[in-house]
Parts: C-alpha cells; sequence; structure tokens
C-alpha cells in the first residue's frame, strides 16, 4: 500500500510534470529526448529528498531549481562536443508561429547552456532577478549583465529574419 507522502508526490508530479518539460525543452534547445532526460533526473531528485521538498515554500520553485542545475550540471559533464547538424522537430508543430518558436529555439540552441537558463528563467518562467540569481547561485549583477548579453546575442543571432516570422 502506498504511503501518503507518495500518493502527494504522485499528485506533484501529474500536476507539473508538463510545466517541467517545457521549461526543460528550452533548455535544451528543442531537444526533445535530452528534455525527457532532464525531467526524468529532476523528479528522480524531487522524489529522493520529497520530505525536504514538502517542508519547502514551494515545491514548484525548488523543482524548477533542481531542473535548471541539473541542466547546467549535464552540460558540464558532457565529453562530447558532438552536435546533430539539422534539427528536426519529432512532430509537426501546430499554429501559425510554428516557425517563429522554431527560430527562437535555435537561436538559443546557440547559446551557452547559462545564457540559456539565465532566459528562460527571467522571460520565460517571469522569475525576478532576484529569485534567477538565488536558484542559479549567482549575483543579481551576474544576472543582470549575463540577461543583456544574452539577449543582445539572441538579437544578433536573429537579425532582420524575426520580422518575417511574425504575423502583421
Amino acid at each position: 500500500m502506498k504511503s501518503a507522502q507518495e500518493d502527494q508526490y504522485l499528485e506533484f508530479v501529474a500536476a507539473r510534470a508538463k510545466a517541467l518539460y517545457r521549461s526543460a525543452y528550452v533548455l535544451a534547445a528543442g531537444d526533445t529526448h535530452l528534455a525527457e532526460d532532464l525531467v526524468q533526473e529532476t523528479l528522480s531528485r524531487v522524489y529522493v529528498h520529497w520530505k525536504r521538498v514538502t517542508g519547502a515554500d514551494s515545491p514548484a520553485a525548488y523543482a524548477q531549481t533542481v531542473l535548471v542545475r541539473t541542466s547546467l550540471t549535464l552540460r558540464r559533464r558532457r565529453s562530447t562536443g558532438e552536435r546533430p547538424i539539422g534539427n528536426l522537430p519529432d512532430s509537426a508543430a501546430a499554429g501559425p508561429d510554428a516557425a517563429l518558436r522554431l527560430t527562437l529555439l535555435d537561436a538559443l540552441g546557440q547559446l551557452p547552456p547559462r545564457d540559456r537558463a539565465v532566459l528562460l528563467l527571467r522571460y520565460w518562467e517571469d522569475r525576478s532577478i532576484e529569485e534567477t540569481a538565488q536558484m542559479l547561485k549567482l549575483s543579481s549583477s551576474a544576472v543582470r549583465s549575463q540577461g543583456t548579453r544574452a539577449l543582445n546575442r539572441v538579437r544578433a543571432l536573429l537579425g532582420d529574419s524575426l520580422s518575417d516570422l511574425v504575423p502583421h
């Protein structure tokens, strides 16, 4: 028979897995397999520390922090610089902004992992500078400067091509 804590964990997973996957997808620069691995690793780490997680103010924020840190750790551990040449989605993207989404993911994929993490937390997750700094173990000024540099790099990578993809 399952314990009450296991039931709580399963409810948490059911409620947060999709949001974690969306964040992982951005951190993995559109690599669906890596995103799935990141979510699985995150959820397993959260499970191991579930007693501590339930005592935290926000289990969702705790899991998000674990996800970002897992992503950065995984990038550091990779011993190969292998990158696929063609980045094709596993399935057709739905909606009128599919080309825009793929272009943005491609640009984000060219950023270093920490810059991508800063942009994800600040603009995708709409976190404050202080929250982002705490999650990434950086100073607030480092988050500001890294965020500014990363945004400038994305703008430089996209150039004028982005305006062609935005519906008028």
